[in-house]
């Protein structure tokens, strides 16, 4: 199949499908006499688990090395992917609690200004930005 074809199969874009091939997550199996990429079952199961791994939280760095490995499954163990996808978790996991951070955070600044109409001038909101003094986290 082309590339419009592979595109709309996996409900894609073609400049996905182009950036992919650029940064070696996808191959095409050949050319047509014409130049156009032709995509086989085998790049449709390749595309297919960059996907689901993109969909999971991994990089396209993370998904590459996961490829390599993917090709040679025979040089690495379960213990390796198992240990790959646990820093992915812990990573996860320190993204969550910076952000429950900056909610609470943000939290204490919503509760501080009483919201009137009147000037900005002594928002609580701004003070609290612009003084060191005043903590916020």
């Amino acid at each position: 199949m082309q590339i419009g074809e592979l595109a709309k199969q996996l409900a894609v874009s073609t400049d996905t499908l182009r950036y992919y091939e650029k940064n070696q997550l996808l191959s095409a199996s050949g050319r047509t006499d014409s130049g156009y990429r032709i995509y086989d079952a085998a790049s449709v199961k390749q595309l297919e688990f960059v996907l689901r791994a993109k969909s999971v939280g991994f990089t396209l760095n993370e998904i590459k090395e996961l490829l390599a490995i993917k090709v040679e499954k025979e040089n690495h163990s379960c213990a390796e992917i198992k240990t790959f996808t646990a820093d992915k978790m812990a990573e996860v996991a320190a993204k969550i609690a910076e952000l429950q951070r900056f909610h609470q955070s943000l939290n204490l600044l919503h509760a501080s200004c009483c919201g009137g109409e009147e000037s900005a001038q002594h928002c609580s909101i701004l003070s609290a930005l612009e003084n060191v003094d005043d903590t916020i986290n």
